[in-house]
């Protein structure tokens, strides 16, 4: 579901930078404005609420609603959220999180950071004295408030059972093929109703624990009575793929791309959607953002590597996304001792300048029909590049035909590519420059459309990225960044 608000709040701030502020009818737009951000949050809610099941798609790529609207995953990693938070600090990251237009928070209910033995906000441990037949209470009614307000707000919770650090091998089999199945019928039985997408894992192999896993996903299966998707977050450089593609609990498939700045993950979306029966695939985990002012030199990445993994993964074939920051997933804030380099605490880095960029992307998307999109590297006729350079192409239509409506080009850096126009339908083109990095748009205007031609972005900078947009122009799609009614599948 596209989040209203937040598309009226980026239209409306554009406005007012082009309108004086102090004039009459700038106030009554300012108080229209305000007034379908909370119509548009409220049409949100509603609409999760009425009904928050979802599925895979009739063409095995994408996640829909049960009436087969199309679902955009975009996720935010906040692993200790049911651990380290209060109700008053989860409903603010909650609320900023809808705002910005996420719809799936990943967290873990047996934390990574010593969350058996460290109580969460309210002093309460999972279970009682240590044993996964005795939930206890007190713990899963704070899991139980968050998980609720989430709903309130159209979020689904991407619920992680169990961190990877405990279980078989990895965690001293404190879960283990035995009580797995009991855990997981709880948990199920518990959330059944409740807007939940189950994700098991957590950061370790899989090799030696796959029946453990399959154990936990059947218990989970028995107690929801299958109402809820299923996927595994794999360790570093992982697939889900390799170990679960084909069982039959695994709805669709995750990849996590690591978190160096030259990592890359277009050729591993590719490897998992090229996979038969199809299923749909995404990164649940790639590189995170940090702050400007407070990059490591261990790992630089800022808000041009979360733009770089997101529009290569999803231009790659991927359903949906995950963004993440390490302030956030460990819910760092003093006196805590930090991970990985981290000083500031998370209520100050819930606005990253990458977290908007990712909301423009999925404006991007779903400004064109989005259930019928296909990755196309065959698009390219000369110039692909390798590596940070690589331009990833995505566009609708069948793959081997030339019947496109609409093409999507991300290029990471200035470079002259060839494209074979003669993809995509009509006579005429329409073409744009979209910018990833404020959600602005170049026009091309309308051209002749020849079987080849070549585009260069319009600016040569290493930390400038752009997306070439090109429609047939009968079609007379809008502005891009601009939503359509989408098609149901």
């Amino acid at each position: 579901m596209i989040n209203l608000s937040f598309l009226i709040r980026n239209c409306f701030t554009k406005i007012t930078q082009l309108i004086p502020a102090n004039s009459f009818s700038m106030r009554k737009l300012i108080l229209l404005c305000v007034s379908l951000c909370f119509l548009g949050g409220a049409l949100n809610s509603v609409g999760a609420a009425k009904d928050s099941r979802l599925k895979v798609s009739s063409n095995g790529r994408y996640l829909v609603y049960s009436d087969g609207r199309p679902f955009f995953y975009l996720g935010d990693t906040a692993w200790e959220l049911f651990h380290r938070l209060n109700r008053g600090e989860a409903d603010l990251y909650l609320e900023n999180r809808a705002r910005k237009g996420f719809t799936v928070i990943q967290a873990v209910v047996l934390a990574e950071l010593d969350g058996l033995k460290t109580p969460n906000a309210y002093g309460a441990l999972p279970f009682v004295n240590m044993d996964t037949s005795k939930p206890n209470e007190a713990y899963f009614k704070h899991v139980d408030y968050i998980v609720k307000k989430a709903g309130s707000l159209g979020l689904y919770i991407g619920m992680l059972p169990s961190w990877g650090d405990k279980v078989g091998m990895h965690g001293n089999y404190f879960i283990n093929e035995q009580n797995a199945p009991a855990y997981g019928r709880f948990l199920g039985r518990r959330y059944a109703d409740q807007p939940i997408i189950w994700i098991l894992g957590g950061d370790r192999p899989s090799e030696v624990t796959a029946p453990i896993w399959t154990a936990l996903a059947h218990g989970l299966k028995a107690g929801d009575r299958g109402r809820h998707l299923m996927t595994f977050h794999p360790s570093g450089g992982g697939h889900s793929a390799v170990m679960f593609h084909y069982s039959d609990w695994l709805d669709f498939n995750m990849i996590q791309s690591g978190h160096t700045p030259t990592s890359v993950n277009y050729s591993h979306i590719l490897s998992d959607y090229n996979l038969q029966p199809a299923k749909p695939c995404m990164d649940g985990e790639p590189a995170y953002e940090y702050p400007p002012d407070d990059m490591p030199a261990t790992r630089p990445n800022g808000a041009l590597q979360v733009r770089l993994r997101a529009y290569w993964a999803l231009f790659a074939g991927a359903h949906g996304h995950t963004y993440g920051t390490h302030s956030i997933w460990q819910m760092y804030a003093p006196p805590r001792q930090p991970l990985w380099d981290v000083h500031q605490p998370w209520q100050e880095t819930m606005d990253l300048p990458g977290v908007d960029q990712l909301g423009y992307l999925k404006a991007l998307l779903f400004s064109r029909p989005f259930l019928s999109r296909i990755p196309d590297q065959t698009s390219i006729y000369s110039g692909l590049q390798s590596k940070l350079a690589y331009v990833q192409v995505t566009r609708d239509g069948s793959v081997g035909r030339n019947d496109a409506t609409y093409l999507l080009a991300y290029f990471p850096h200035y470079s002259r590519i060839t494209l074979k126009t003669e993809r995509i339908l009509g006579k005429t083109l329409r073409g744009w420059w979209f910018n990833p990095r404020d959600g602005s748009v170049r026009p091309l205007g309308e051209f002749e459309k020849p079987s080849r031609m070549e585009f260069a972005p319009p600016t040569n900078s290493e930390a400038e990225d752009w997306v070439l947009v090109l429609d047939d122009a009968a079609k007379n799609y809008p502005q891009p960044g601009t939503p359509i009614k989408q098609k149901t599948g």
